[in-house]
């Protein structure tokens, strides 16, 4: 009998499309690239200074799996403030970045067989992360519903699979691709709707504090005993490569979540550590510059993509557009962005990548210097005119 060579799940799943264009047109002479979710800010330079503290003081150590306590309390205080939170220490655990903590807790979650509804468009780790972890998926489009999970449609969605081991819901807002995010009215309707099937809700708040017009509301203030909330310092921080994230969650949660990330990475490097417990002391508005430069960038692109014609999801948060193809051009997502980067020099994400409901969508990341937005603006324009033309369709037809 012949062995497998690999676990067939793994084999199953592919590298993310978003990774794969992303190199895939990195060799375009000229290309300019508005792909990839992270901040063009560098790391704000207090933060530096305290891990080259560490170094020198020789933090070079492992410290507990789940961060060292000074860091996990200062964690603890800093989302408590921010976000009308009432975590204690014992209920953070320091991860590596977000997405680690997001495989760590569907593995501590999720039993053969078990379902997680996922609504779309989404940034897609969660589906394959639930497979390989014997969980089954429920994508929902929410493309009819202005990019929003309503409690009625969960309601729906639930009793139209009657036999699902409903485990767990995923939300992802401010969300990545949409921009989107939703209000204390509308996450009050879905956790009624999770404690009435007695279900966790997995929230991935990585953008909370990049939010324009609404205060961002947690789902774990609303449902803390059931909430499993994914944060971290690599978008509100500039610290992508700091590779730094938190899980808070309930304490019977954390207890089992910790074993997970501790056999995954026994615990986050100590010097990204030192780096956090800085931003989460002293780093309470580094976010508020980048924040209103986003602003302005996001207005700025808003206006040039819709004159255009493209018509955009309603945007409040994160640093990304999805915005809809205009008629004139190929609406097939990937036809269209790999036509725009050959002839226009400019590479978006087609929206596919992202579930049911983001066909004849792009996702623009607007997390690019405002004098790359303005060259891709310009380019974008004259690459849509040109296919209006042949189609003789004006930007007012769409």
């Amino acid at each position: 009998m012949v062995k497998e060579k690999f676990n067939q799940k793994i084999e199953a799943i592919a590298v993310s499309d978003i990774r794969q264009f992303d190199s895939e047109v990195s060799d375009i002479p000229g290309i300019i690239k508005l792909t990839l979710g992270e901040p063009d800010f560098n790391t704000p330079e207090h933060i530096k200074q305290a891990a080259i503290k560490a170094i020198n003081d020789n933090q070079s150590h492992y410290t507990s799996n789940a961060g060292f306590p000074a860091l996990r309390q200062a964690t603890a205080a800093y989302y408590n403030k921010k976000f009308n939170l009432n975590y204690q220490s014992d209920q953070v655990v320091t991860t590596i970045g977000a997405t680690e903590g997001i495989a760590a807790s569907l593995q501590t979650i999720l039993n053969p067989e078990d379902t997680v509804i996922v609504p779309t468009p989404i940034f897609p780790i969660y589906i394959p992360d639930t497979k390989i972890n014997d969980g089954r998926v429920i994508l929902v489009d929410t493309s009819r519903d202005g990019f929003i999970l309503t409690g009625k449609r969960l309601r729906k969605v639930i009793e139209e699979h009657p036999l699902a081991r409903i485990k767990a819901l995923v939300l992802n807002y401010p969300c990545n691709p949409t921009g989107v995010t939703y209000s204390r009215a509308q996450l009050e309707e879905l956790a009624q709707v999770a404690r009435d099937y007695d279900f966790w809700v997995i929230s991935d708040e990585i953008y909370a504090e990049l939010t324009y017009q609404k205060q961002h509301v947690s789902i774990g203030e609303i449902l803390p005993e059931r909430s499993i909330v994914l944060t971290g310092l690599s978008k509100s921080h500039a610290m992508t490569g700091w590779r730094v994230g938190y899980i808070l969650g309930p304490q019977e949660f954390t207890q089992q979540v910790v074993k997970s990330h501790q056999y995954m990475v026994t615990s986050p490097s100590t010097i990204s550590q030192y780096a956090a417990l800085e931003a989460m002391t002293n780093g309470k508005k580094d976010s508020l510059t980048m924040k209103s430069e986003y602003a302005k960038r996001r207005d700025f692109m808003i206006k040039e993509l819709t004159a255009a014609g493209f018509k955009i999801a309603s945007p409040d948060g994160a640093f990304y557009l999805f915005a809809k193809i205009p008629a004139g051009c190929l609406q097939d997502s990937w036809k269209f962005v790999r036509s725009l980067a050959q002839n226009a020099k400019v590479a978006l994400i087609p929206g596919i990548s992202f579930g049911p409901g983001g066909e004849g969508y792009v996702r623009i990341s607007y997390a690019a210097s405002m004098e790359k937005l303005q060259r891709a603006a310009a380019a974008i324009r004259k690459y849509v005119a040109k296919f209006n033309k042949q189609a003789k369709v004006s930007p007012k037809d769409k």
